[in-house]
């Protein structure tokens, strides 16, 4: 399995986004640190999800296309379940708690289907060499939006507004 594969590279980060779960839930832990790499991972993971890995999929006979269009649907619920977490001044708070917890069951609901449906979908219909040009896009994709802060506050209140 190459590490190029783009099923791969997005289980890599949906494996990532669990160990900053784990840190957010420790009230030890720095908090607000762990939700900057989260939401910067996200927003970065997701769009580029959008821009080079769906719409390539949508065009498998084999791959569900209202499957990707619940996927994105779920992207929107995510980055509204972000932003609510981003907006709670206070890691300290019950309130900070409860939105992580509502952000955690989001991302994790939308991971595992994903999972599932189109990523299992890509591994069975999508030639190896087609996933490592998937793979490559995606991770070029990616890397463009964490250059911009993609996971800020400012930009994450944009993309909710425009959904």
């Amino acid at each position: 399995m190459s590490s190029h594969d783009v099923v791969e590279l997005i289980l890599r980060d949906h494996r990532r986004m669990e160990d900053l779960f784990r840190t957010m839930r420790n009230v030890e832990a720095d908090r607000a640190t762990a939700l900057a790499e989260f939401a910067n991972l996200l927003i970065a993971h997701a769009s580029a999800e959008e821009d080079k890995v769906y719409p390539a999929l949508r065009r498998y006979k084999n791959v569900d296309g209202d499957d990707v269009d619940h996927s994105v649907h779920e992207h929107e619920e995510g980055n509204e379940a972000l932003l609510a977490l981003l907006e709670v001044e206070d890691t300290a708070s019950q309130e900070w708690e409860d939105k992580l917890e509502e952000l955690v069951t989001t991302v994790n609901h939308h991971a595992d289907e994903e999972e599932r449906t189109l990523l299992n979908d890509a591994r069975e219909n999508v030639a190896d060499d087609r996933r490592a040009q998937l793979g490559t896009a995606f991770r070029e994709a990616r890397a463009r939006y964490l250059e911009t802060d993609c996971g800020s506050v400012e930009n994450v209140r944009k993309l909710v507004a425009g959904q």
